[in-house]
Order: C-alpha cells, then structure tokens, then sequence
C-alpha cells in the first residue's frame, strides 16, 4: 500500500455528513467543529475566503476549487477576512446529510462536499503532520475529481434508494482525489508530510519505510535508495518534512505498532519484531519515548476510552 493510502487508512475518516453550504451577503464564520475531523469540499458558485488564525494571509478559493482542512486548526471562512466571525456552532442549525444550509439569505456562494470523522486511536499524531488547508486550485487535470464531485451531487438531489451510501464513497473519492492532485501542486516551500512525499527523492524513502517498515534502515541505506549523498539526503528529507528520516520511521513503527497493540491479540514480542525491534525491552523503551505511555499502559488506556465512548447516554 503506499503511504497516502496507508496514512488514510490509519486515519479512517467516515463521511458522517455530505451536504452544501449556500452563504450570501456579508458573513463570516469561525470554524469551531475542526477537531478529530476533516473537511473537504468545492467551491460551485462565488467565491470565499479562508483564513487561518494562528499566521498566514487570507486565501480566496473561487468556483471550481477545492479545499481540505485537515488538521484541526482554527480556520475563518467568510466573504470578507476583515469581518468579525461569528461561531459556526451557534449561528448555524444541525445540518442534515444530503441537505443544503442556507446562510445569511444564500445565492452568493455555493460549497458541496463532506466532513469526515477521524476514528484512527492516534489520528491526532497524524493530522498534526498534515497542511492547516489544503487549497487546490480548478485545473483541467482535475476531472476525476469533478466526476465524484458532480454524481455526488446528483445523488444527493435524486435521493434514490441507496443514494447516502453511494454518496459517502463518493466523499471518500473526492477527499482522495484533492489530497492526491494537492501533492501535484506542491509549491516547494511548504515543510510537512506531505512536502515529503511530493519530493521525488524525499518521496522514494518514506515509499520505501512504508513498504518495509521492519528492516533496519539506516541513514546510509536509504540515502543510497534514492541516489543521494548521506549529507545531502538527511538536509534535504529534514527540509521537506521538519524531521530526519530515523525520526519518521521511528514515529511511523509507532503508529503501526500502536494499531496492532488495539486491533488484535498479538504478543508484544509479536509486535515489537514486526516494527523492526528484536528485543521486546527496545521497543518498549521506544514505543513510551514516542506515545508517552507503555505499550502495555497505552492498550489498557485505549480500552478504557472505548468502554466510556460505548456507553449509551446518561450512564454514569
């Protein structure tokens, strides 16, 4: 599997909610219900703009864009930055899959799309490596996205006997599609995963740790992978991702072996060997330097948070 699909799949967003956003007038929006989700949607009609709140210059996305706001950032969106927002939580009702909220009046701007809930047990870790937004720009290489885009609609408006399900796949298409021609678009400034994986030569290495993540690279090793000098190679991988190339594969065995410690039943010798580690002492002493707890303490921990998340309403 290659790490987008990898990383998407350790994240398991579920599309709990398709729907469109129609804003008109003058509004802007403070985005309060990012954390543990993803959203993903296209402009249709108008333009908005976005704006992060933590740094960085407003970013305008007219018709025929998309965008993704990954990470759980604070973000505005709004039809003019110097607006004072109003929280998303309290001026907007419940929507309703397959339903469009109108704002403000609508007939102004027009957003189709899906927000995602992230299952994953250490999404957070994941999502903190990915863009606050992902902007894509309307570009002709973009059809395959307008595809999933427009039958997502179609199945929304017909609403026919299955149309919910069709449309969540179809979520799962776009939020794919977006991330995948992002990564076509990099710029060459951006620092992240996803600088690394656009890089070809960056790219090739975390391909390989992905597709091996037992053996025992060395800095060496994947620098001759990828046809670099060990010096040239670990600037340039630490200039993409904000790491060195031992740090991320530390941190991906981690994820992996964090996975398995509560999907299954395997021993943590079990574990430990399949994310590279001989003796079971050493990837106890990584795995708590890299989550903060023991294997063992993190498992009863994960354990205990899904009993009270499974808890029906009102129990104690």
């Amino acid at each position: 599997m290659d790490p987008l699909s990898e990383i998407l799949s350790l994240l398991k967003p579920r599309s709990y909610i398709t729907a469109g956003f129609d804003a008109g007038g003058d509004w802007s929006l403070r985005l309060d219900d990012l954390a543990g989700r993803i959203k993903c949607y296209a402009v249709m009609r108008g333009s908005c703009w976005l704006s992060l709140e933590e740094a960085g210059e407003p970013v305008q996305i007219v018709a025929g864009d998309c965008f993704v706001l990954p990470s759980g950032r604070p973000v505005r969106i709004s039809s003019d930055p110097a607006l004072t927002p109003t929280l998303a939580s309290q001026a907007l009702a419940p929507d309703r899959d397959g339903e469009t909220v109108t704002y403000n009046g609508g007939g102004d701007v027009l957003l189709t799309g899906s927000r995602f809930e992230v299952s994953g047990r250490h999404a957070d870790v994941l999502l903190r490596t990915l863009p606050t937004v992902v902007h894509l720009k309307a570009a002709a290489d973009q059809a395959a996205l307008r595809w999933s885009i427009e039958l997502m609609m179609q199945e929304l408006r017909e609403a026919q006997p299955g149309a919910s399900l069709v449309a969540q796949h179809l979520a799962h298409i776009m939020l794919t599609q977006t991330l995948r021609l992002y990564l076509t678009q990099q710029s060459g400034t951006e620092i992240g995963l996803f600088a690394g994986l656009a890089d070809p030569k960056v790219g090739s290495a975390i391909g390989a740790i992905h597709a091996d993540p037992s053996h025992g690279w060395t800095l060496e090793e994947l620098a001759v992978h990828v046809g670099m000098s060990r010096t040239v190679f670990a600037r340039r991988f630490r200039e993409k991702t904000g790491e060195t190339p031992v740090a991320y594969l530390t941190r991906w065995r981690m994820m992996l072996a964090a996975e398995r410690l509560v999907s299954g039943s395997e021993t943590l010798a079990h574990i430990a060997r399949a994310v590279g580690y001989e003796s079971e002492n050493a990837f106890n002493t990584a795995f708590t330097r890299a989550m903060g707890l023991s294997p063992r303490r993190y498992s009863k921990a994960v354990d205990a948070r899904s009993l009270v998340e499974q808890r029906p309403a009102g129990h104690p």
